[in-house]
């Protein structure tokens, strides 16, 4: 990860404000990546303990599906409120909030005793992280130009790939601890969750809310990134008397359509997140830290295909053609999931990882084209939102489907058709703002 790269030449005559920008990449993006990494750990560690939650509370298929998506729910419920809420406060102060009620909720779920605590803990962790997401969009909108916000961004995004490379060997790891009366899974939840509590003292300390407040940043720097800002506002604000509604948002097709094709890519990547230590159990009889390698064998293929699909789409700009390539990929993986023994299955997930992953990567570029950057965090908050109730719809399907037909297969076929239904939409959205549009003015990333 390069957070020093050089910034976009439209800041070359501005040594002042090329030097700042450079500065705040390298100040808040590697803690940004970490927060992130940390968030999506406890938000997927479920993952690794259904087999030990089963056998210790009697937690069945149907609950665990229906736990897990849970958090979704509550996520999507109160992201909206928090986004305000933060907007109010400040980033500094309500992203060690956020952080904090996460981290205590995440450890509390060592003490669950049955299925309603599971429910209630679960859908608690989903309010706590709301608005974590657009919280750090926000801050980006404060700190850096849109020519560099889209950079940020990708970088950012990368935080749930290393996540998701990292949490299978750690948990798998934490779950042999035992002791004081505790159990393996207890710990990972404990430890875990701790973690972000940790965390969040060092972002109270290390954040600044403003550019001004930043004492890294001498006051010419200061003065260079809040004008450049400023004056992209005051473009925008000459250029866009009207300012869009949530009313007029929603009657926006494209909007609803970027919300539609998020929601697809969610459904297939929380679906493997969620029941893909369950298949890799199948595979034999193997011990927990096994199977948190194993899982990780997915996500770094994925992580190598998403920086070689960008590289690809940046030479060959056709955006939509690409996530579209990657939702059939996706398909054909979770379709020959179906037709063979676990391992087999397994290999098959690894193929469709490159899919599912690189499209999730590849689609958002293409609302980011599409906004006006005065309301791009707003909507893309909006998109992932929707997007995220895939997270809900996925495991719940899954647990239902395992635990009255004993098979996810109906599940895998699902997840299929859905992602080659989005690779077909896809063609549909646009990449670029039309006159009519809600969102006349194109938000500038590179």
């Amino acid at each position: 990860m390069n957070t020093s790269s050089n910034p976009s030449a439209a800041y070359a005559n501005d040594p002042v404000l090329a030097r700042a920008i450079q500065k705040v990449k390298r100040h808040v993006l590697p803690l940004f990546v970490i927060m992130f990494i940390v968030n999506y750990i406890d938000r997927v560690n479920i993952g690794f303990v259904r087999s030990h939650m089963e056998h210790d509370l009697g937690i069945g298929a149907a609950a665990y599906g229906f736990g897990a998506g849970l958090f979704f729910i509550g996520y999507a419920l109160f992201e909206v409120p928090s986004n305000m809420l933060l907007q109010k406060v400040g980033a500094r102060i309500w992203l060690t909030r956020i952080m904090l009620t996460w981290g205590i909720t995440a450890t509390l779920m060592a003490f669950i005793q049955n299925e309603t605590h599971f429910y209630i803990l679960r859908f608690l962790l989903g309010v706590a992280e709301a608005g974590f997401f657009p919280g750090v969009i926000y801050y980006f909108t404060r700190w850096l130009p849109g020519a560099e916000r889209g950079k940020a961004i990708a970088i950012f995004l990368s935080g749930s790939a290393l996540a998701s490379l990292i949490s299978g060997p750690l948990s798998g790891l934490l779950l042999q601890i035992t002791g004081m009366g505790l159990h393996g899974w207890q710990w990972m939840y404990i430890i875990e969750g701790m973690a972000s509590v940790v965390l969040c003292v060092f972002v109270w300390f290390w954040l600044d809310s403003k550019p001004h407040d930043a004492k890294w940043l001498s006051l010419a720097e200061q003065d260079a990134l809040v004008n450049e800002i400023d004056r992209e506002q005051r473009e925008r604000d000459a250029a866009n008397t009207v300012k869009p509604t949530l009313g007029m948002l929603l009657k926006d097709r494209q909007i609803m359509l970027f919300c539609a094709i998020y929601f697809c890519i969610q459904l297939t990547i929380y679906a493997a997140t969620f029941w893909l230590p369950s298949i890799i159990k199948k595979m034999g009889d193997l011990s927990d830290i096994q199977v948190g390698f194993y899982n990780s064998i997915p996500w770094l293929i994925s992580i190598i295909a998403m920086y070689a699909f960008a590289s690809l789409a940046s030479k060959f700009r056709f955006q939509q053609a690409w996530v579209a390539a990657a939702l059939v990929i996706a398909a054909i993986g979770m379709f020959m999931s179906t037709t063979g023994g676990p391992i087999f299955a397994f290999i098959a997930i690894c193929f469709a990882a490159i899919g599912f992953k690189s499209a999730s990567a590849l689609f958002w570029p293409i609302p980011q084209g599409y906004l006006d950057a005065r309301i791009a965090a707003a909507v893309i908050a909006l998109i992932n939102s929707i997007g995220n109730l895939g997270g809900f719809v996925a495991p719940t399907t899954f647990g239902f489907l395992e635990q009255t037909t004993g098979s996810i297969q109906g599940g895998l076929y699902g997840l299929a058709g859905t992602s080659i239904i989005a690779a077909l939409i896809v063609f549909f959205a646009k990449t670029k703002p039309t006159p009519t549009a809600v969102t006349p003015t194109a938000l500038q990333t590179a």
